[in-house]
């Protein structure tokens, strides 16, 4: 059951966001060094060691072995939660701003809504449907003429990878709620670790074994592995036990906002009007579909 928020719960939701807005400008200056398979497998393999020793420290227990069925949802929730998507954004983020697939990260929850509505027990209501329609028209903006130039480049296949990236992280949260019971840190770390098994032979075999490049881009690395990836799990976990999934949310609106910040703060990147456009639309429809749970949190009971 869970409780009013703490202000451990508020400042753990204000770290999230800005490690997790702050994700993107790293992927990027990542890969001014190494590949975007070798960022990836760095990320997801270097976050799997951590989160397997935090599991055995904490003494979280591990699935039952001999369970076919929720090795499958382990094996197919670590592909589409780490694997797939940290390759797409890797990818992506050569040929578009870091700014960009941080606004693509925040239509995740939109995306949620209608697969919730067909394969879970959450019906898409009239509001949240209004929501999915915003938020829709904001990805379409966000895109701006490039949905109609693929073929013309790499940039428009970049955005679309960012945004299939999203949708690889709403399909994962789908599969997450349909999983039988698992621990949650024995769950992300075995989905690491899954996510690993695929992404190590990839970079083997399209960029080689890697070696140290320089000091900027390796530490990007290694900060991705521990703290958006390891690190922002366990507070995650401890904010969904302590405060629950509503209060979660909140994230969402931080990720893009912080990713514009660095983007063009650090990194200095070029951010179109469009891009402004989007993120209001996006988060317009955030708002709109998640209503009840924001006044819940930020208007007095009667």
């Amino acid at each position: 059951m869970t409780t009013a928020p703490t202000p451990f719960n508020w400042f753990s939701i204000l770290t999230l966001g800005l490690i997790w807005g702050g994700t993107f400008m790293v992927v990027s200056i990542a890969l001014e060094g190494y590949g975007p398979i070798t960022v990836a497998c760095a990320r997801t393999t270097l976050g799997a060691i951590a989160l397997l020793t935090a599991r055995a420290a904490m003494r979280r227990p591990m699935p039952n072995l001999g369970d076919a069925r929720l090795w499958r949802y382990i094996a197919v929730i670590g592909a589409l939660s780490t694997a797939f998507p940290f390759m797409l954004l890797s990818w992506g983020q050569q040929y578009v701003p870091s700014a960009f697939a941080g606004i693509s990260m925040s239509a995740v929850p939109l995306m949620i809504l209608p697969l919730a509505h067909f394969f879970t027990d959450e019906r898409l209501s009239i509001r949240k449907f209004l929501g999915v329609c915003f938020g829709f028209v904001g990805a379409l903006v966000l895109i701006g003429p490039g949905v109609m130039q693929l073929g013309q480049g790499a940039e428009p296949l970049a955005q679309i990878a960012c945004l299939g990236a999203a949708l690889c992280y709403a399909l994962s949260s789908i599969l997450t709620r349909r999983c039988p019971p698992v621990d949650p840190v024995s769950l992300s770390a075995l989905s690491l670790t899954m996510g690993a098994i695929i992404l190590v032979p990839s970079m083997l075999v399209f960029e080689g074994v890697p070696q140290w490049v320089d000091t900027r881009s390796s530490l990007a690395i290694l900060f991705l592995g521990f703290l958006p990836t390891a690190l922002a799990t366990l507070l995650r976990v401890q904010v969904i036990r302590s405060a629950g999934s509503v209060f979660m949310t909140l994230v969402n609106y931080q990720v893009p906002l912080w990713s514009m910040v660095f983007g063009a703060m650090v990194l200095s990147e070029d951010l179109p009007l469009r891009f402004y456009a989007a993120l209001a639309l996006i988060l317009s429809g955030l708002a709109v579909s998640q209503l009840a749970g924001i006044t819940r949190w930020f208007l007095p009971r009667a």
